[in-house]
Protein backbone atom coordinates (compact mmCIF):
# COMPACT_ATOMS: atom_id res chain seq x y z
CA UNK A 1 0.00 0.00 0.00
CA UNK A 2 1.38 3.24 -1.07
CA UNK A 3 1.42 6.15 2.32
CA UNK A 4 0.18 9.53 1.24
CA UNK A 5 1.17 12.32 3.02
CA UNK A 6 -1.40 14.54 4.66
CA UNK A 7 0.62 17.53 2.58
CA UNK A 8 -0.10 15.84 -1.28
CA UNK A 9 -3.66 15.25 -0.42
CA UNK A 10 -4.34 18.56 1.03
CA UNK A 11 -2.78 20.21 -2.30
CA UNK A 12 -4.67 17.58 -4.34
CA UNK A 13 -7.55 18.88 -3.01
CA UNK A 14 -6.97 22.60 -3.46
CA UNK A 15 -6.32 21.75 -7.25
CA UNK A 16 -9.28 19.73 -7.49
CA UNK A 17 -11.55 22.83 -5.93
CA UNK A 18 -9.56 25.54 -7.67
CA UNK A 19 -9.84 23.72 -11.61
CA UNK A 20 -13.75 23.21 -10.77
CA UNK A 21 -14.58 26.67 -9.69
CA UNK A 22 -12.13 27.66 -12.94
CA UNK A 23 -14.23 25.88 -14.86
CA UNK A 24 -17.80 27.37 -12.97
CA UNK A 25 -15.91 30.93 -13.59
CA UNK A 26 -15.66 30.30 -17.19
CA UNK A 27 -19.27 28.54 -17.80
CA UNK A 28 -20.81 31.60 -16.11
CA UNK A 29 -18.66 34.17 -18.21
CA UNK A 30 -20.10 32.11 -21.23
CA UNK A 31 -23.51 32.36 -20.40
CA UNK A 32 -23.28 36.07 -19.51
CA UNK A 33 -22.05 36.70 -22.93
CA UNK A 34 -24.22 34.45 -24.30
CA UNK A 35 -27.83 35.93 -22.88
CA UNK A 36 -26.99 39.89 -22.45
CA UNK A 37 -28.95 41.52 -19.81
CA UNK A 38 -31.77 43.28 -21.13
CA UNK A 39 -33.17 47.09 -20.75
CA UNK A 40 -34.64 47.49 -17.15
CA UNK A 41 -37.58 48.35 -18.03
CA UNK A 42 -39.60 49.78 -14.82
CA UNK A 43 -42.72 46.66 -13.74
CA UNK A 44 -45.93 48.46 -12.83
CA UNK A 45 -45.82 47.21 -9.86
CA UNK A 46 -42.56 49.03 -8.89
CA UNK A 47 -44.14 51.97 -9.82
CA UNK A 48 -47.10 51.80 -8.03
CA UNK A 49 -44.84 50.71 -4.71
CA UNK A 50 -42.98 54.04 -5.05
CA UNK A 51 -45.86 56.28 -5.30
CA UNK A 52 -47.62 54.67 -2.84
CA UNK A 53 -44.38 55.13 -0.52
CA UNK A 54 -44.10 58.91 -1.18
CA UNK A 55 -47.72 59.15 -0.89
CA UNK A 56 -47.88 57.60 2.55
CA UNK A 57 -44.57 59.69 3.83
CA UNK A 58 -45.64 62.86 2.24
CA UNK A 59 -49.15 63.13 1.51
CA UNK A 60 -50.33 65.48 -1.46
CA UNK A 61 -46.88 64.35 -3.21
CA UNK A 62 -46.73 63.43 -6.24
CA UNK A 63 -44.38 61.28 -7.83
CA UNK A 64 -43.16 62.72 -11.65
CA UNK A 65 -40.20 61.23 -12.80
CA UNK A 66 -38.37 58.08 -11.53
CA UNK A 67 -34.65 57.76 -12.60
CA UNK A 68 -32.36 54.73 -11.74
CA UNK A 69 -29.24 55.54 -10.43
CA UNK A 70 -26.19 53.29 -11.56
Amino acid sequence: MVATSLFAVCGLAFLTVFLLLTFLAVVMHLITTSFPEGEDALEPAMVAAIASSVATLIPGARVVQIEEER
